[in-house]
């Protein structure tokens, strides 16, 4: 387990790690400097939200202006989308000073009053709700919509020597989010198992990260779009976090989820099992 998107490049640069999860723009800036490695699938979509002091001043986001918000990284969507907003209110990228911050640090930092907002991926937004000190200004799906956040990435070498593990991770991927999308039995249970045994996260917390509303995160469609990618370059070059336009094929490799599209959710209603 990683504390930040920072430490995830370093050992993907590093060969330490050969596939994870990074935000779309950091993968996309990787990719134009040469480190080898492609997006073969999403993680999700929706998810991430700006956050403010509940009872704090900001109400609208022109109130953000003068403000400083946290973000998980300057290669991030998060980031992206506020600034995305701010254009779409007709305020400059500069009336806002954001500075990156670990995730698990964002909802300590604003309730201590260290920020005035974040702009980061669930669970944290749920976090700051449920302490009773955040509320969400806007989801960055009202701005952005089918936002993506995380990919999945793998390095060259594994895509070619070992192309049967990538097709397994991503058919599993794409399972887990059929399962996970079917309702609010299959999401219920989800957050009771991972909060427990995997992040070691109260399962309210991911309880209400899933299902406040049901909608908040989507697990399909998870295949890499060409039209998501050229918004994401639009919006890297615009602020100039890209030397240059990529084609599609050169930080994709679409053949695993072309493949995972067969595939169906998984059978698995644990409520329904003898005890």
């Amino acid at each position: 387990m990683f504390q930040g998107f920072p430490e995830i490049k370093e050992a993907l640069i590093s060969n330490r790690m050969q596939a994870g999860f990074l935000v779309a723009p950091m993968a996309l800036a990787l990719r134009s400097q040469g480190v080898p490695i492609k997006i073969v699938y999403l993680g999700h979509r929706y998810g991430s939200a700006v956050v403010v002091s509940k009872n704090g001043p900001v109400r609208h986001v022109p109130d953000l202006v003068g403000k400083t918000v946290a973000v998980p990284s300057r290669f991030s969507d998060e980031r992206l989308i506020i600034l995305k907003a701010l254009k779409e209110h007709g305020l400059p990228a500069s009336s806002v000073k954001l500075v990156e911050m670990s995730p698990p640090d964002v909802a300590g930092a604003l309730a201590a009053g260290a920020v005035d907002g974040f702009s980061m991926g669930e669970p944290y937004p749920s976090q700051a709700e449920l302490g009773g000190f955040g509320r969400v200004l806007f989801h960055a799906k009202e701005y952005w919509p089918d936002y993506m956040s995380c990919v999945l990435v793998v390095r060259d070498d594994i895509i070619s020597r070992r192309p049967q593990a990538v097709q397994v991770l991503v058919d599993g991927i794409a399972r887990s989010g059929l399962w996970l999308d079917q309702g609010r039995a299959e999401r219920e249970y989800a957050a009771e198992f991972v909060g427990r045994y995997y992040y070691s996260q109260p399962p309210a917390l991911l309880r209400h990260a899933l299902l406040e509303p049901i909608d908040r995160v989507q697990y399909t469609p998870l295949a890499p779009r060409e039209a998501d990618f050229n918004l994401v370059q639009d919006l890297m070059l615009e602020h100039g976090l890209l030397n240059r336009r990529m084609a599609f094929e050169e930080f994709v490799d679409i053949q695993f989820a072309d493949k995972a599209r067969h595939q169906t959710a998984w059978k698995y209603a644990p409520w329904l099992l003898d005890d």
